[in-house]
């Protein structure tokens, strides 16, 4: 167990839950995640330096969740509320809150910075609303610390009780100085003094493994890339030759990619390593299919079965390791969440399993894990690869599957990524890679009329993946990509580049 400070964030089923979470843990303070019908007696109990309240989809008026947040109002510990959360607050102390007060995208908040959590800001902050109802009268005891143009509690707190609640959303990087505002409520409300470290998650994770492997042997299914490989060196630290790990090739993988893995592998690290060459029955379960959930359905599936013959082979298999990390969680529809997309891992994967799961990156974010590599002592270049989902580039070909699109893609996405690196872009940009359409257009090469497919690609910049801006790519390197692709590649007559951030979009598009 880790014996560190630790905060609270109650989960009422939003989308940036799991994001306040790596928040408070980014500022160096522990926090654990549990869902919004703990009994009060757990939660006083373990003595939580804070308690965070986070924001929901749905309605406060809907809702009868505001009586259990009376109870964590009453049990002396210092709280934080956000956006339904902040609504959840007022409600239970007495105030209201009605409809008609919507708010989204960015907006100019004005603050009073005699408030211990806006301490050393300005009187004007940008911060992120999304919300359709609004706190229309202030429950006794608190006052208004924060107003929008059209919200007159966009901010309250009654400090004396050390209750605080924000109507925005100060997790997300639209709120300029919310990681700020997130750090006084730790340090200058709660007293927290920042004592946990990637070091700590990771031997306590190797602990935790060996608590629930012990003795049994393990499969991990290993894509190559960074989340995979960080479960897999981190249940070796665990477990040793008591894991086998499979490297499934299932025919939808990046050019040249399965064989980078095996030698990667091989050069780096004394861990069993199995490479199963399964690309005709993924495609032939795929053929035809233009659904992107029936897709990931399919493959999640697929990926399973292959695992379980593999564990048939060697006998005696009881665990399956696998890299999902907590924006699959999420998007899958996880811990109350809306479903965005079911991840191959997570809501792709079959009702019957004959493996038991161990999945212990689940509670990180992809920086998080690249820190976890590299405090286990994986290679920089592995930490750093591009992130690639696991189910490749069957998310990326719009449309039906078949192997000529799928070639043409592999090229154009080469291509693509190779001019972003000579660039010296690879750092700078957090995800880089090419799709191809289902559309179809006219064009002319060597005076001859074509009509062939569009590639598009996609940049973008994220620090967490659960919101990302489209990268502003110089146009010389979008030119000379652009140029490659449609000389390079036949098959291809136009190139279009995606300039749509998350949200509205999600990274990839299926």
């Amino acid at each position: 167990m880790i014996q560190n400070e630790t905060v609270l964030v109650l989960d009422f089923g939003g989308q940036h839950n799991q994001l306040i979470a790596r928040r408070v843990r980014e500022a160096g303070v522990y926090s654990v995640v549990l869902p919004n019908n703990t009994p009060l007696e757990e939660i006083r109990s373990a003595g939580y330096k804070g308690i965070i309240l986070t924001g929901d989809p749905q309605k406060i008026n809907d809702d009868e969740s505001w009586q259990y947040v009376r109870g964590i109002s009453e049990l002396g510990v210092p709280v934080l509320s956000i956006c339904y959360g902040a609504q959840l607050l007022a409600r239970s102390g007495g105030g209201r809150v009605e409809s008609e007060g919507q708010e989204y995208l960015p907006t100019l908040a004005s603050i009073e910075n005699g408030s211990r959590l806006f301490k050393g800001l300005d009187e004007n902050q940008q911060c992120r609303m999304s919300h359709d109802e609004y706190i229309s009268i202030i429950p006794d005891g608190f006052k208004a610390v924060a107003t929008t143009p059209n919200c007159s509690c966009a901010a309250m707190e009654d400090e004396a009780r050390l209750l605080y609640a924000v109507q925005f959303h100060p997790e997300v990087m639209h709120t300029e100085n919310g990681v700020k505002m997130l750090n006084n409520f730790l340090f200058e409300i709660c007293g927290c003094r920042g004592d946990w470290e990637m070091s700590s998650f990771v031997q306590a994770s190797v602990e935790n493994i060996c608590g629930q492997i012990g003795g049994k042997r393990v499969l991990c299914a290993l894509s190559g890339g960074v989340d995979s490989s960080v479960a897999a060196v981190m249940v070796a630290k665990a477990v040793g030759s008591q894991l086998t790990c499979i490297f499934v090739d299932h025919g939808l993988l990046r050019k040249d990619e399965g064989d980078m893995v095996e030698k990667m592998f091989a050069e780096n690290f004394d861990i069993n390593f199995i490479r199963v060459n399964a690309q005709k029955r993924f495609l032939d379960r795929l053929a035809g299919v233009t659904d992107p959930e029936r897709k990931r359905k399919i493959i999640g599936e697929e990926f399973i079965r292959v695992f379980e013959e593999e564990a048939n082979k060697l006998g005696e298999i009881d665990y399956l390791v696998q890299g999902t990390i907590y924006p699959d969680i999420i998007e899958s529809g996880g811990d109350k969440s809306a479903v965005i997309k079911s991840h191959h891992n997570v809501g792709g994967l079959p009702e019957r399993m004959n493996l038991k799961l161990c999945e212990p990156l689940r509670d990180l974010f992809k920086d998080e894990v690249r820190r976890a590599g590299l405090e286990l002592g994986l290679p920089e270049d592995m930490v750093w690869r591009q992130p690639f989902p696991g189910p490749g580039l069957a998310v990326r070909c719009i449309g039906a599957i078949t192997v000529e699109r799928l070639d043409i893609l592999r090229y154009a996405d080469a291509i693509f990524r190779e001019e972003i690196e000579n660039a010296g872009l690879g750092r700078d940009i957090n995800q880089f890679f090419a799709i191809i359409t289902d559309m179809r257009s006219v064009g002319v090469t060597e005076n001859v009329r074509t009509y062939d497919y569009t590639i598009a690609l996609r940049a973008v910049k994220t620090t967490d993946f659960m919101t990302a801006e489209w990268a502003r790519v110089p146009l010389d390197v979008l030119a000379k990509a652009s140029n490659r692709i449609v000389s390079e590649v036949k098959g291809v007559n136009r190139i279009v580049y995606d300039i749509t951030s998350k949200p509205p979009a999600t990274i990839e598009w299926e």
